[in-house]
């Protein structure tokens, strides 16, 4: 969808102008696929934006849902491409995404993420207009009742309530984030990795002296429904990754051991403190021996992905 924030209506969609001919701040572009559920709420969040000075549109990069994704796309008046899932990597769907992109700030969040407040959008692209950052990513915060314990306690680590723009390293996290178009044409996502193709790129922007900022007003409520074994693909996957961007690291056993105890026994300390230990102490647990063992996993795998494992880690069961 493409228009200027006090422009939208009261009911329905926002009108849709000539994409080539209107003009658009910010592109928000998101990949989905059976992202259904949650998908709905999050266009409304974004539609509810008071972004000004800035308009926006949104971009849809759907990899071939098979649930009601695109019809609640279709709905909220987004713009649609598709990638098939045979092409499909985390890379080389933003990057299709930011092909069809006309805005010159490009906008990312995931179709089971919920912009925070109707100051989100300004405040994610801010540091970009005012030339303080580059690349530019928000907090991220759990859905009580449904995000794991474990995974709320990760949120408040990585994703404090305290700006950081710039910030002094290359983190970054897709989720919920903002690059200036003119810096993806010189640096696209790398389209070969297996996740945090963010890190990636945020890692080249910093060697070649741009910066990248943390920005805690700008967040999203990001909501994971995932099996046990699929939160271990996905720390698997990124740990298969992290052997590109920083291939220093190195998780033995014994730091898998180290690591899933010490993080079992600070969550259950949390749990303690918050009156729900007995409630969340096993879920603690297996999240942690999870996190951990697919960690180490994909941190020792050094084979070329098989076409069974990239199934597996793009579009996990």
């Amino acid at each position: 969808m493409t228009y200027h924030p006090k422009d939208a209506p009261e009911a329905g969609p926002p009108p849709q102008p000539d994409a080539q001919a209107a003009a658009v701040d910010a592109s928000i572009v998101i990949r989905t696929y059976n992202e259904g559920k949650w998908l709905g709420d999050a266009l409304k969040a974004v539609a509810a934006q008071n972004p000004e000075p800035y308009s926006y549109e949104v971009v849809i990069v759907d990899s071939g849902s098979t649930d009601d994704t695109l019809k609640i796309a279709e709905a909220h008046g987004c713009r649609i491409t598709h990638i098939k899932k045979s092409e499909f990597t985390f890379g080389r769907s933003l990057n299709m995404g930011c092909e069809a992109a006309i805005g010159r700030f490009l906008v990312f969040i995931s179709g089971h993420c919920i912009p925070s407040g109707e100051r989100w959008l300004h405040n994610l692209v801010k540091p970009l207009d005012e030339g303080v950052c580059a690349y530019t990513y928000g907090r991220q915060m759990g859905k009580p009742g449904i995000t794991k314990f474990s995974e709320e306690q990760l949120f408040r680590k990585y994703f404090p309530d305290c700006s950081h723009i710039p910030q002094d390293d290359f983190f970054c996290n897709n989720a919920n984030s903002a690059i200036l178009t003119s810096v993806w044409k010189s640096h696209p996502f790398d389209e070969t990795v297996t996740g945090l193709e963010d890190m990636a790129l945020a890692k080249q922007l910093v060697a070649d002296g741009m910066k990248i900022g943390y920005v805690a007003d700008a967040p999203v409520i990001h909501i994971h429904e995932e099996s046990w074994s699929k939160v271990k693909t996905r720390y698997e996957r990124e740990a298969v990754a992290l052997q590109d961007i920083m291939p220093e690291v190195h998780v033995g056993f014994g730091d898998f051991v180290r690591y899933t105890l010490a993080g079992i026994m600070h969550d259950w300390g949390e749990a303690l403190d918050q009156r729900v230990f007995w409630k969340e102490a096993g879920n603690i647990v297996m999240f942690r021996f999870n996190q951990y063992w697919g960690s180490y996993q994909g941190n020792n795998n050094h084979r070329k992905l098989s076409q069974r494992r990239k199934d597996r880690y793009f579009y996990p069961r």
